[in-house]
């Protein structure tokens, strides 16, 4: 059964083989072990190929999981699915999301509002910078904003009306 990628959000990666019976080490984002200590299947899937693999057992050794697949039973079918990274739905995704938790992908282009309801800019990136996330602002004259992605500052994330609000503090984003 094949999947289309764009619908499919990783939550690993094989790293390598592990032992002689088929058994792979898996990288991951901490926080994901209950992720894969709940499912059964997920999509293995490289630039050219998605499969779909049944979980047979999964354990955790350090901060790697080592994942048994039904399909994979020798270290030659392991070395095969070497860099694949390993997805699910994102509908089946959203319930392992914590309260202020947000898909990347549902952040860009929301559009951005002060608190008091005047437009800003859309929402045209994401990205960690020394351990801080940030949302970069694209406004109408194409000047992009770098706004960190703090309660504080972004107190309103709504998905649902497609727009978040910016506590505007002095000096975050310039005046025209």
């Amino acid at each position: 059964m094949e999947k289309n990628q764009q619908e499919l959000l990783s939550i690993g990666k094989v790293l390598n083989f592990h032992g002689v019976k088929g058994e792979v080490k898996v990288g991951f984002t901490e926080g994901n072990e209950k992720i894969f200590s709940e499912i059964s299947r997920v999509y293995a899937v490289n630039s050219s190929k998605v499969s779909r693999l049944d979980i047979e057992k999964v354990r955790f050794h350090k901060k790697f999981a080592v994942i048994k697949f039904k399909q994979v039973n020798s270290v030659d079918e392991a070395v095969e699915i070497k860099g694949f990274l390993l997805k699910l739905p994102k509908e089946e995704l959203v319930k392992y999301l914590e309260e202020d938790e947000f898909y990347i992908s549902d952040l860009i282009s929301l559009k951005a509002y002060d608190t008091e309801g005047n437009y800003i800019g859309e929402v045209s990136g994401v990205a960690n910078l020394k351990e801080q996330d940030v949302l970069f602002i694209k406004n109408t004259g194409n000047k992009e904003h770098i706004i960190p992605f703090k309660k504080e500052i972004v107190p309103k994330v709504d998905l649902k009306q497609e727009k978040i609000i910016i506590n505007i503090i002095e000096g975050l984003i310039e005046k025209k």
